[in-house]
Order: C-alpha cells, then structure tokens, then sequence
C-alpha cells in the first residue's frame, strides 16, 4: 500500500513542502546474521524491543548450529513482542550468504532489512526504514562504531541510555556523527555503498538476482559490495539513510584479513566480467526451505 509523506524542511530560511511517495502498513523482516555471541545478541533484541514501528518480524540466520543458541531462542520467543524464527546450519567455515539466503527464504515480509548482531538499531530505525522503502531503491543505513569501553559497559548494565551521543562522545566511540538522528536529512550518494550490517531492500529484488552469492566463502565483499553491484545493475538506485536509519555497533575484534578481502575482489572482478547478475550459486539452493 502506498501513500505519501509531507515534510517541512527549513531551506535558505523558508519552509517548503516535500510531498515523498512512501509504503505504509509494509511488513519487515528483519534478518539478522549472528555467530556465536549471545550477550551481543542480547542487546540487539533490547534494540528490537524498544522500535516504535511494530509490524515486523526477526530471522536469526546463524552460521553455526549451536545448542545454546536454540535454547537462548525459545526460551526468548515467549518473552519478545515480535515473531522470532531461527534458521542454521552446520559449522563448517564461513558461510555466511549461504545462511543469508536460507533466511530471505523463510522471510514472510515485503521489505528485507540486514543487520548484524553485532549492531543495535536506533529506536526509529525500522520506522525510516518503512517510510522510506520503494520500488527501484536499496537502502544504505549508517553505523556508529562503538568504544571497547562503551560496549563493555552496555553489556554490563543493559543501559539503552548509554547510546546517546553524549555517551559516545564520553566513551571516544568512532563515527558517532552518524549517530545524529535527523529524521528530514536527505542526502546523494556521492560515495560509499551499501554496509552489510545494515541496509535494506524489497524482497522481490534480492530474488530477482538469486540472492546472495554463495560462492564468497570468506568474510567481506560477498555481503554488501557484490550484492550492490547486482542490484544496481539490474536497474535499481541506491538511496542513503544517513541520519535516519541508525545501527551502533558493538566493539570486536576484526573477523576478517585485508588478505581475505583480496581474494573477494578478484572473485568480485570475474563474476562482474562474466556478467553474472543472476548469480549461479545462490538463492535457488534453498527452494525447500519455502
């Protein structure tokens, strides 16, 4: 269903009207790839638990098959005021696409929207999200990259309040200008793309060019830079929610080499030379899932 939005924004000293096409009653799906930290998972249901846009639902895609994990995730599904579902397999490297995908097939929303978990959104973040969502658009969110010490107080206190600016500033946080919620911001996509741990996307698109590759076994490039490249091939825009759609994300360390990203990017320049949009490995694997 769609509708239409009215904004106000001061220009030059003057208030004009922007009317901005917009989805209304759209349900998410939040897909979210986890792998082996529960506390951190914790926090991202805290996140979750605090939107004020409430039709949404949440899909664990584990890279693991861990015992703890399904038992963390029934005891949470009678406690949490969303549907949660839980997808998994074996642990046997990186696959991270693989499970990316075996989640979009068990996503029953219009809109898709990727998080990390190590990443808590901001309380209006799937709200912009649904606002914001259209036909021919990838949503690029932004992250503040939390301090050592921030996350090890969140996670010792479970404090939301610790995620104010103010506190970042306080505990030396990275980025935490994109932390500013400026809910009218509009910006070009001068530079930068679409950061793994928090975009967004009509499903109908990600099955347009079979989902993520899995043939990227290696962390980097294979969850953000060659899905956009697809996306944007196949005609569609990306469209920056700098300001608006906020994830912070938590302290750790790097789980990937400059070496192995390497190797991605060579990956990267021969599927783009042989012109595979519709990627060969991907999405299709996952037809009995749905």
């Amino acid at each position: 269903m769609t509708g239409i939005k009215t904004f106000w924004p001061e220009v030059n000293g003057i208030n004009r009207k922007i009317n901005i096409p917009i989805f209304t009653g759209m349900k998410i799906s939040v897909i979210i790839a986890f792998y082996k930290n529960l506390p951190f998972l914790d926090l991202v249901f805290s996140g979750l638990r605090r939107q004020v846009y409430d039709d949404f639902e949440v899909i664990i895609a584990e890279d693991d098959d861990a015992l703890a994990t399904k038992e963390y995730i029934k005891k949470r599904s009678g406690e949490l005021p969303f549907l949660l579902k839980h997808v998994c397999q074996e642990d046997k490297g990186f696959r991270k696409n693989r499970i990316l995908n075996a989640a979009v097939r068990a996503a029953d929303g219009e809109l898709l929207v990727f998080f990390d978990g190590d990443c808590i959104p901001h309380r209006r973040c799937l709200q912009e999200y649904a606002l914001m969502a259209g036909e021919d658009s990838v949503l690029m969110g932004r992250r503040v990259m939390m301090s050592e010490a921030l996350t090890q107080k969140l996670l010792a206190t479970g404090d939301g309040k610790l995620l104010s600016f103010y506190s970042h500033m306080k505990h030396g946080s990275q980025r935490k200008e994109d932390g500013i919620y400026i809910p009218f911001f509009r910006k070009k996509v001068k530079k930068g793309g679409i950061m793994g741990c928090n975009w967004g996307v009509l499903k109908k698109y990600i099955v347009a060019i079979n989902g993520y590759d899995e043939d990227y076994v290696s962390a980097g490039v294979g969850e953000d830079v060659d899905i956009e490249w697809r996306l944007l091939a196949k005609g569609l825009r990306l469209q920056s929610m700098k300001h608006r759609a906020i994830v912070y994300h938590l302290h750790h360390k790097a789980h990937y080499s400059l070496e192995e990203a390497e190797v991605n990017y060579k990956l990267l320049r021969d599927k783009q030379a042989a012109g595979h949009i519709y990627c060969i490995n991907g999405l299709d694997n996952h037809v009995d899932i749905r």
